[in-house]
């Protein structure tokens, strides 16, 4: 088989495949062994009619026409192997040459990835926060520390932010119909945490053990999203939150540290090096936007309309699965259709456009990926779907989906050297070397291993000296 390509557009090949008919042949004995075996003809068991005698019953013309079906495909991939044609959806194919006997030959249209001229990537500088923990951050995980181990008991009298409550919550229509879904008795809630209905909040505020009373608002969720109801909530029950101290018990009971200052020392280095890797997810962002930025990249003919029409399919059923509408969607965000769709539209093709930009950088580059690399990738990639890990391989590989796998490893490291290659400075002007960040978001000069090899290096030049 020999395959060519001829560019019809930036974004667009064309692929001329032409295969001797002896290479067919294989496919065509197997062509008349599967008809052979559908049909029933006296005095030959089924399965054992000669090719003669299908020809006979069927026609030439069908098994040719089943032969080469069910090899195309296969034509197809060694095509595309062979041209380094990494081909965007489906092509178009044609069988412009089938004799019975001679070459045969076909040609498929498909469109392809086009090839950008990349701006100068050490010119790239992008600015990002600073990675200094404050003491309003310490303190900050201080005191959700001290909820976590907070206590509550009973009081008789009004209730107050902060306080546990037992609510009953009745919705009614605005003429007084009562809604039979929307009523609920013995409700947990903690006054505060706006995590129910809006208003509820300074509905309870003040008021006493037993006591109810109603406000209106707009309900969020199932299929009473957006209808504007009364509710009537009713206090049962009141419990006042008692924080323990800050001290070193609180320490020894929430950690493995003796003291409250060994915990706080911890606090900060784990909050130091969650900034850090928070900065490194914000320069990569920032670097690929920039770049992203600064390219004419064409796409093909309704690409980014099938994509943009997934993603708004996607985006509908996550919001159906909410409970919610498009029309609840932009009135949160206070936007227009015609705004969300030029949203839509723009992030899409950043998307699209950012990964060519990575996939040209792995084809230029020189990035190798290990079976460790995957696996790790896989297993993170497992996780975060929350689905078992050998059931997760299990689809990867009857569905042949490992080289996306492996396409998502390769741009990863492409990033990483990107991201690497550019000057990334924080908000007070200080370089940040995204290189020495390991991936627990500790720094690789601080490993112990490291600064001993520094030492005898620095100790042998002094020897030299």
């Amino acid at each position: 088989m020999k395959s060519s390509t001829e560019a019809l557009s930036p974004t667009r090949v064309k692929l001329t495949i032409v295969v001797p008919f002896d290479e067919f042949k294989p496919s065509l004995d197997k062509a008349y062994k599967t008809i052979g075996s559908q049909i029933q003809v006296p005095g030959f068991r089924k399965g054992k009619v000669p090719a003669a005698v299908v020809d006979q019953r069927v026609g030439r013309g069908a098994v040719l026409d089943e032969a080469l079906n069910s090899v195309l495909p296969t034509w197809y991939q060694a095509a595309l192997q062979e041209t380094s044609t990494v081909p965007l959806g489906q092509p178009e194919m044609d069988l412009t040459k089938f004799v019975d006997g001679e070459d045969i030959e076909l040609v498929a249209e498909v469109d392809v990835r086009p090839t950008l001229e990349l701006p100068d990537l050490s010119a790239i500088s992008v600015t990002v926060a600073d990675a200094a923990v404050t003491d309003a951050d310490v303190e900050e995980q201080l005191e959700a520390l001290r909820e976590n181990f907070a206590t509550y008991s009973e009081v008789d009298r009004a209730a107050a932010e902060g306080d546990s409550v037992t609510i009953d919550l009745a919705a009614a229509e605005k003429d007084g119909t009562v809604i039979d879904e929307a009523q609920a008795s013995g409700l947990p809630y903690v006054i505060g945490q706006a995590t129910m209905i809006e208003g509820l909040d300074e509905a309870l505020i003040g008021l006493d053990k037993g006591a109810s009373q109603t406000f209106g608002t707009t309900l969020v969720g199932g299929e009473l999203a957006g209808k504007e109801v009364d509710v009537t909530v009713t206090l049962t029950e009141v419990r006042e939150q008692e924080l323990p101290e800050l001290d070193d018990e609180l320490a020894q009971m929430a950690s493995q540290f003796d003291t409250i200052e060994q915990l706080r020392a911890d606090l900060v280095e784990r909050l130091t090096r969650g900034k850090r890797m928070a900065q490194a997810a914000e320069a990569r962002d920032l670097i690929l936007e920039e770049i992203v930025g600064k390219i004419e990249a064409p796409l093909p003919d309704g690409f980014l309309e099938n994509e943009v029409g997934a993603r708004r399919q996607q985006m509908d059923m996550q919001l159906a699965q909410a409970g919610l509408t498009i029309d609840n969607y932009l009135a949160d965000e206070e936007k227009t259709l015609e705004e969300f769709e030029t949203e839509l539209d723009k992030n899409v093709r950043d998307s699209i456009v950012a990964q060519f930009v990575l996939d040209q950088l792995v084809e230029d580059g020189d990035y190798g990926i290990d079976n460790d690399e995957l696996s790790q990738h896989i297993m993170r990639r497992a996780q975060e779907s929350g689905d078992d890990p050998n059931a997760y391989v299990q689809h990867l590989m009857e569905h042949n989906h490992i080289p996306e796998m492996i396409s998502e490893v390769l741009r990863g490291k492409a990033l990483a050297a990107l991201v690497e290659g550019a000057n990334v400075v924080d908000a007070s002007g200080n370089t940040i070397d995204l290189s020495n960040l390991k991936a627990d978001g500790s720094l690789a000069s601080d490993d112990p291993e490291v600064e001993e090899d520094s030492e005898v290096e620095a100790g042998e030049s002094t020897d030299e000296d």
